[in-house]
């Protein structure tokens, strides 16, 4: 995978992460694909506890930054 094809995937990944963690607090990660899933527990922004999907301190600070930046574009 070259250098600009992991950007664009992890651009990617961050602009779905928000509906991924919306979907996980509705209990609905049947609308997340596995492969986005396998992707961000790859990443450390999720993780598996007890059979279910959680955010990491990591996940958490990423949802942090993206909110900020869709603030700032307002």
């Amino acid at each position: 995978m070259t250098t600009s094809t992991s950007s664009t995937r992890n651009e990617d990944l961050r602009n779905a992460f928000l509906f991924t963690v919306d979907a996980l607090k509705r209990r609905r990660a049947d609308l997340v694909s596995e492969h986005m899933i396998t992707a961000y527990v790859a990443l450390y922004w999720l993780e598996w506890n007890g059979g279910s999907l959680q955010l990491t301190v990591t996940g958490r600070n990423m949802c942090e930054q993206i909110r900020a930046g869709k603030a700032d574009l307002t």
